[in-house]
Parts: C-alpha cells; sequence; structure tokens
C-alpha cells in the first residue's frame, strides 16, 4: 500500500472516474491523471496537449477526453 494514500483513502477521488473533462486555459499544462486522485492504483502522469490539439485531446492510458472550454 501506499503510505501516503492509505491513511486517507477519503480524501482522494477516485482515478479518472470521469470520462470527460473540461479544462480552462488557466488549468493549463493539464495531466492525466488529475490532482487529487489517488495516483497508486492509477497510471503514470501524462501531459495532455489540449491545445494542440485544437481543443480537445484523450489521454492514451485511460481514454479520458479533456476539453478545452474557453
Amino acid at each position: 500500500m501506499n503510505p501516503d494514500t492509505a491513511s486517507h483513502p477519503q480524501d482522494f477521488k477516485t482515478p479518472n472516474a470521469a470520462k470527460v473533462v473540461k479544462v480552462t486555459r488557466h488549468e493549463l499544462p493539464v495531466h492525466c491523471p488529475r490532482e487529487g486522485e489517488s495516483l497508486w492504483n492509477s497510471h503514470p502522469r501524462v501531459y495532455i496537449p489540449v491545445e494542440e490539439n485544437g481543443g480537445r485531446a484523450i489521454c492514451i492510458y485511460c481514454g479520458t477526453v479533456y476539453e478545452l472550454v474557453d
């Protein structure tokens, strides 16, 4: 078990629970998984090139779609 998450599992969201994540320019650069998700049972952090792909990009590991809303 990860000692950083095992003692407070209620403080973390389910990893990659949302399949579409709307992000603003203020949040860039965006990565998956996002802050507040328990990384121990997810995938390696990858940066999502949402600006470079017309405002929409997909995580290569989990399939979560990231959409730029502004």
